[in-house]
């Protein structure tokens, strides 16, 4: 509670573990807490969160674990794939608004659904959807 006897907003924690590989799976280091044990990394965030919580009592299901792993050489080409998936990503959200854009546009201009499917290159039921997608 603060001064005036008001519950505070605290925004959620968040956890960052560096995952470096070993024999048996993953040592999952989290920073300020402690070193911990996953098989795989599929595993790790509850695994890390289990840890947390034995450790300090404390309920972290609304908090955030950012798993790391350390992969040496790869880490970069794995950062230049985000990026360019991310990348790829926005495109595609662009692509998709400027062609709902366009085919709303041809039918203003009196296209029927079949011309902007020809226009498109898509078929009617496609153009369709794209008209009532926001």
């Amino acid at each position: 509670m603060n001064q005036k006897g008001k519950v505070e907003d605290l925004a959620p924690a968040v956890y960052t573990v560096t995952a470096k590989k070993w024999m048996y799976g993953w040592e999952l280091h989290i920073d300020g807490i402690g070193v911990t044990q996953s098989k795989t990394l599929g595993t790790a965030d509850q695994v890390v969160r289990d840890y947390i919580e034995t450790l300090t009592d404390m309920d972290v299901s609304d908090s955030r674990v950012v798993v790391i792993p350390e992969l040496g050489d790869l880490d970069k080409q794995i950062e230049s794939v985000r990026q360019k998936v991310a990348e790829a990503d926005r495109l595609t959200q662009e692509a998709s608004a400027a062609r709902h854009k366009l085919a709303t546009d041809l039918r203003a201009a009196g296209l029927s659904v079949t011309d902007v499917g020809v226009v498109l290159g898509v078929s009617r039921g496609r153009v369709s959807q794209i008209s009532k997608a926001s």
